[in-house]
């Protein structure tokens, strides 16, 4: 008998893994259906094109504030670890070159992302999944509307295109409050501080966050638009869905931060 309730046992764990792959593969299958169903709604981007506006004022305008106050910390905070880390070891010109690199390349676009998918992207799921919940995309399509060009296109499309304008404000308050540490907490002067910016300074390094903001904004809008859309439940549902939303958006950014680094910057 205990041998028998032991195979039992190995048996329901062996199930519940291969559920949870088979599910997985499935949640994965339809995230990339509806991306491409979404590339396929681009044209009729014109169509649509107030939708896309007032989803540009959200997912940008509407979101400088928290990007811009969590950039001058960003900035701060490079210049603070990079004074010490380069105490003692090179001259204090290298102070500006590291708090930009640090910046442009890995700071400016990943923690911009993170704090937009936090805000943006869980506003998205929670409207869409309430939409889902309450058969309003159902009433879309019964009147003939494509819940895919009308809803989903023009959050993609403001992912794609406000994500790099919020990363460049971003980069550019962070080398800011760089620049404060650097003059009053190191003591460096604000010329020697530009001269490490200027004379250090390569274009691969900004067109690389850049290049990561695009993806990340392509990413933060999926992910909500998946996850609002899959929503089921009522107002439990949509929680989860706004949860989800944003664990995967902080995760895919991170895994795509990696790859493209590592295509751009090796």
């Amino acid at each position: 008998m205990p041998f028998k309730l032991n195979i039992l046992s190995q048996r329901s764990v062996f199930d519940n893994i291969g559920r949870s792959t088979i599910d997985l593969f499935q949640e994965w299958g339809a995230a990339f259906i509806l991306l491409g169903k979404i590339s396929l709604s681009l044209r009729h981007f014109f169509r649509n094109y107030s939708q896309v506006i007032t989803q540009m004022m959200f997912f940008g305008v509407s979101s400088l504030p928290v990007v811009l106050f969590s950039a001058v910390f960003t900035g701060m905070v490079a210049g603070v670890q990079a004074a010490y880390q380069m105490q003692g070891l090179v001259p204090p010109i290298w102070l500006g070159a590291g708090i930009s690199r640090a910046v442009l390349m890995e700071l400016g676009p990943v923690l911009t992302a993170l704090v937009v998918a936090g805000r943006v992207g869980a506003g998205i799921a929670a409207e869409l999944g309430t939409m889902k919940v309450t058969e309003q995309i159902d009433a879309l399509e019964t009147m003939a509307i494509d819940p895919v060009a009308y809803l989903y296109m023009p959050r993609f499309v403001a992912g794609a295109v406000m994500a790099p304008v919020l990363t460049v404000f971003a980069n550019f308050v962070a080398l800011v409050g760089g620049w404060l540490v650097a003059v009053l907490s190191v003591g460096i002067s604000s010329q020697m501080y530009l001269d490490g910016l200027r004379f250090h300074f390569h274009t691969r390094d900004l067109v690389g966050g850049i290049v990561k903001s695009v993806f990340f904004g392509i990413i933060i809008a999926t992910s909500g638009c998946f996850h609002g859309s899959a929503t089921e439940g009522g107002a439990e549902g949509v929680g989860k869905a706004t949860t989800n939303s944003v664990v995967t958006s902080a995760v895919l950014i991170l895994i795509f931060d990696y790859i493209i680094s590592a295509w751009i910057f090796r």
